[in-house]
C-alpha cells in the first residue's frame, strides 16, 4: 500500500538539532518531488522544504540556511535535518508528495523549548 510514515520528532532546546525521517511504501521517493510541511497550533500548514525529482532543493524563507532536505533511495526515505532550531519551529511536521499528495499521515511533533 502507498504510505508515508514520519518519525524523529521530539523536544529540543533552542539552537539544537533534530533529524526527521519519512519512510515511503508503495512507491519510490526518487520518482516524485517530495516535500516536508509543518503545521503549528492555530496556523495553516506551510511548506518548509522540497526536493525535486532531479534532486534540486527548495526551502521556505523561514528555514533557509538551517534545514536540509535529502533522500536515500536505498531505504526509500526522505530526511529533514533541522539545525539552529528556534521556538517558532515548533509544529507537527509532515512529509508528502509535492504534486500528487497522498493522504496526510500522523506527522511527528517537534517542540523547541528551553
Amino acid at each position: 500500500q502507498v504510505q508515508l510514515v514520519e518519525s524523529g520528532g521530539g523536544l529540543v532546546q533552542p539552537g539544537g538539532s533534530l533529524r526527521l525521517s519519512c519512510v515511503a511504501s508503495g512507491f519510490m521517493v526518487n520518482n516524485y518531488a517530495m516535500a516536508w510541511y509543518r503545521q503549528a497550533p492555530g496556523k495553516q500548514r506551510e511548506l518548509v522544504a522540497r526536493v525535486q525529482r532531479d534532486g534540486t532543493t527548495n526551502y521556505g524563507d523561514s528555514v533557509k540556511g538551517r534545514f536540509i532536505i535529502s533522500r536515500n533511495t536505498m531505504v526509500n526515505t526522505v530526511y529533514l535535518q533541522m539545525n539552529s532550531l528556534k521556538p517558532e519551529d515548533t509544529a507537527v511536521y509532515y512529509c508528502n508528495r509535492f504534486y500528487s499528495n497522498l493522504d496526510w499521515g500522523q506527522g511527528t511533533q517537534v517542540t523547541v523549548s528551553s
